[in-house]
């Protein structure tokens, strides 16, 4: 079992970044494949980074890429979200997930979630 917390969430203005957090319970962290999705008010989940078990394979949607950076430190049992740059349609509610399959693109192949950290951002 694998318990999930999101923070670092926040209001913020259209160009600026954040940095979300995820940190995960137990001792067998880096045995699964972290993501990260978001959900905006009306609108299905969807997914927007995922990272592999030791950190050396990202993916991204491509609303994302080049502008979020997923990385992890199973040290610390954590995995982060940098956001920059971000957008008005950037806003939504973001979750972290957890998978010991390599599906990672598939939100239906995450087992566990966390309760997720919402972001704002104004134009």
């Amino acid at each position: 079992q694998v318990q999930l917390v999101e923070s670092g969430g926040g209001l913020v203005q259209a160009g600026d970044s954040l940095r979300l957090s995820c940190a995960a319970s137990g001792r067998t962290f880096s045995s699964y494949y972290m993501g990260w999705f978001r959900q905006a008010s009306g609108k299905e989940r969807e997914f927007v980074a995922a990272i592999s078990r030791a950190g050396a394979r990202n993916y991204y949607a491509d609303s994302v890429k080049g502008r979020f950076t997923i990385s992890r430190d199973n040290a610390k049992n954590t995995v982060y979200l940098q956001m920059n740059s971000l957008r008005p349609e950037d806003t939504a509610d973001y979750y972290c997930a957890a998978t010991a399959r390599a599906e990672l693109l598939d939100r239906q192949s995450y087992d566990y979630w966390g309760q997720g950290t919402q972001v704002t951002v104004s134009s």
